[in-house]
């Protein structure tokens, strides 16, 4: 693969860079440098309301979601341009994670199984930011096992009735809409009973509760749904056919969070540059030197294997389980370096408040955060079956509840 722009290629960078030089908002620029993962991006303001004008901004001139039909509020570009522009956006990709569930999943998903008259409805303002999306799949009971959800839905009508809970639920506290996985028949097999909807997050009965977490954030929520109706034609796709819509949603879960996941590593590499153990800085002790090559090559193979998803993606193929291997790979990383990065402050890692801490405290927010990165989208041990089984081929785990109605599983030994 080439990495080198074309010309084509070269004069669309050139058009993005111009755009974003007079437009970008440059006054966030020094706070948005200085924001590290697990961190806000802003410490002043309003966040939401800074996040959705840079996302109007862009959709009002034609750079939102690039690779979406224009008749849903993209520009039709190609993977190569889209990559262009993150590359260009730079910092201020930063205030696009308010839209990356919605866009970046759910967007997909609604393309391929929405009916029409709701793309044209639901997707322009999902690009253009003015209406924020959640993805309710996750349950406290179920664990990382999907498909043992336990959210109902019963048919009334030409509506459902929906009951049940959702836990880790992503900016649910800020969303206008949600993406749900319910379960429409106990009888069969968990994968085949299972129905999606979409629905309003002002429906009557939605109750969201937003979970504290160790860094002191409240980005995950608890949803409950108590005879909470949705009309028929909210429905995505064939009912009892939920399972085949998700592995749309996860599929490009994983392709958006593991090429976008961030490793810390230039952050380190910066860092042990400038920090001085008292022996000298960290950079000139071989040790240091030696793990920071480890990530180096690691960092470069996410980076190149991104690319062969985007390669991909520009072939008409549709994003697959090799996906799974940036999240996977990626979130451990993470956790690894931040580690490392604090066991070189000694007993300075403690500090939090990043008036005091070295690096601003970028890698302890960094550690709160990552223990969640490998969870969200797939625990680290379901991505290593879906590649063990799907990519490499490996015989598949035995499964004791294979083929059994969801109603005769058991749920308690003794």
């Amino acid at each position: 693969m080439n990495f080198d722009d074309n010309p084509q290629e070269a004069a669309f960078r050139a058009e993005v860079r111009a755009w974003i030089q007079a437009n970008a908002p440059h006054e966030l620029r020094d706070e948005l440098e200085l924001a590290g993962f697990g961190q806000p991006p802003l410490r002043s303001g309003d966040v939401i309301a800074a996040a959705r004008a840079w996302q109007k901004k862009k959709f009002d001139a034609g750079w939102a979601c690039l690779h979406w039909p224009k008749e849903y509020g993209g520009r039709g570009a190609t993977p190569i341009e889209r990559v262009i522009w993150q590359q260009e956006e730079g910092v201020y990709a930063k205030l696009s994670g308010t839209f990356i569930i919605g866009q970046g999943m759910i967007g997909p998903t609604l393309m391929a199984y929405a009916q029409e008259q709701h793309k044209r409805r639901y997707l322009p303002p999902l690009a253009s930011g003015e209406e924020i999306w959640c993805q309710l799949f996750s349950e406290p009971v179920a664990g990382s096992d999907l498909a043992g959800l336990r959210t109902r839905a019963e048919k009334v009508g030409d509506e459902w009735v929906l009951n049940g809970q959702k836990i880790w639920t992503s900016g649910a506290q800020n969303s206008q809409y949600g993406m749900i996985i319910t379960r429409t028949d106990p009888n069969v097999a968990k994968h085949d009973g299972l129905t999606m909807f979409f629905l309003d997050m002002k429906s009557p009965g939605v109750e969201v509760r937003p979970i504290r977490q160790i860094n002191g954030q409240s980005h995950f929520n608890e949803v409950w749904f108590t005879d909470v109706r949705v009309p028929d034609h909210q429905r995505l796709g064939e009912v009892g056919m939920g399972w085949r819509v998700s592995l749309t949603t996860l599929m490009n879960e994983r392709l958006s969070i593991g090429a976008g996941m961030p490793t810390g590593f230039p952050e380190l590499l910066d860092f042990c540059c400038e920090f001085d153990t008292g022996d000298g800085l960290a950079i000139d002790d071989p040790a240091v030197r030696s793990k920071l090559a480890t990530w180096a090559v690691r960092t470069s193979g996410l980076k190149y294997t991104a690319y062969r998803s985007i390669s991909a993606l520009s072939k008409g193929q549709e994003p697959g389980p090799e996906n799974s291997i940036g999240k996977l790979v990626a979130g451990s990383t993470m956790q690894e370096i931040a580690t490392f990065a604090l066991d070189l402050q000694g007993q300075a890692g403690v500090l939090m408040d990043p008036a005091q801490a070295s690096a601003m405290a970028r890698f302890q927010a960094m550690l709160m955060r990552s223990p969640a990165t490998r969870i969200e989208g797939g625990t680290d041990e379901i991505l290593r079956n879906i590649i063990a089984e799907r990519v490499l081929g490996l015989p598949a785990d035995m499964r004791a509840d294979r083929g059994i109605p969801f109603n005769r599983i058991p749920t308690r030994t003794g």
